[in-house]
């Protein structure tokens, strides 16, 4: 059996997006293209590697073999090309890197962003997602890192300080919560709530904890952004919860207060997670000891 690189690639983004139509356009590839290389690599291993639904693709047994040893294959691959200093010369290296709400507007921007300076070969596939499902996609190896909250069971995964999240509540100036120096959760729950769009990771755990305190949040308006939030709240249309780093940013140019929560879960270390730190290439090495505080490996 022999399979080339762009095979297995495609195959890979196939498995990831439950699509042949969404793998072969991230793969590049025309639509009857990545068909053709699909149809053909069954035809060599003589069985079905993918069940075509009414709704995408599912892997077969024999499929997620494949993927299994496509992703080992690939980063092999990938580690080769950043060890061999002159063969790597112009080679893009993809990092799949996952954060939650918090690593999003806090650190990781201030952090990531130099590192893409130096490194113009290198490529960041960052999405934003809850913390339980980064975890779960980067223990798939359907991402090479993750930044997650400490209170997050990472199971087997290798974890590095990134940081402490310190989880805000933002006030209009003239609210009578303003001249409180803390804020307890429960107290916010008789207000009205700005927020950030549904299925956002931070505002799930808001919703969590608010439901744990037997009360629905109240929502009069979701906004895109955390400086959008901040707008809503200096007018006083309701609180708003976001990260210490966002409700410094909001604060610059906002007339607002931004009170800690009175809660211990609002306090949290955000960790950078991966399956094996020796097993990552190069330049995904480099990126860990650039996003990470100082410290070992968990």
């Amino acid at each position: 059996m022999r399979f080339d690189l762009m095979d297995l690639r495609l195959f890979l983004r196939v498995a990831e997006a439950g699509s042949i139509t969404h793998g072969a356009t991230q793969a590049n590839l025309a639509l009857p293209s990545a068909s053709a290389r699909l149809r053909a690599m069954e035809e060599m291993i003589g069985l079905p590697l993918l069940a075509r639904k009414a709704r995408g693709v599912e892997l077969t047994p024999a499929g997620s073999a494949l993927v299994h040893h496509a992703r080992i294959i690939l980063r092999q691959v990938d580690q080769m090309q950043g060890e061999m200093g002159e063969y790597a010369r112009g080679f893009k290296t993809q990092v799949r890197l996952l954060a939650n709400t918090s690593a999003m507007n806090g650190l990781l921007p201030e952090r990531l962003a130099p590192f893409l300076a130096d490194h113009p070969n290198v490529e960041v596939d960052l999405k934003e997602r809850p913390s339980k499902v980064i975890v779960q996609a980067v223990a798939a190896e359907y991402a090479d890192l993750g930044i997650v909250s400490d209170a997050v069971d990472a199971g087997g995964l290798e974890r590095r300080p990134f940081a402490v999240d310190h989880l805000l509540v933002a006030v209009a100036a003239d609210h009578p919560l303003a001249r409180l120096k803390r804020v307890a959760f429960q107290d916010t729950l008789a207000e009205p709530w700005v927020g950030l769009p549904q299925g956002n990771p931070l505002q799930e755990l808001l919703r969590e904890h608010a439901v744990r305190a037997g009360q629905a949040p109240a929502f009069r308006v979701r906004v895109p952004t955390f400086e959008a939030m901040g707008q809503m709240v200096q007018w006083g249309v309701g609180l708003g919860f976001m990260p210490e780093t966002a409700a410094r940013k909001c604060s610059r140019s906002l007339t607002l207060r931004a009170l800690p929560l009175a809660e211990p879960w609002a306090t949290r270390g955000l960790s950078l997670c991966m399956r094996s730190y020796a097993d990552l290439g190069v330049k995904v090495r480099e990126l860990v000891d650039r996003l990470g505080e100082p410290g070992t490996v968990q």
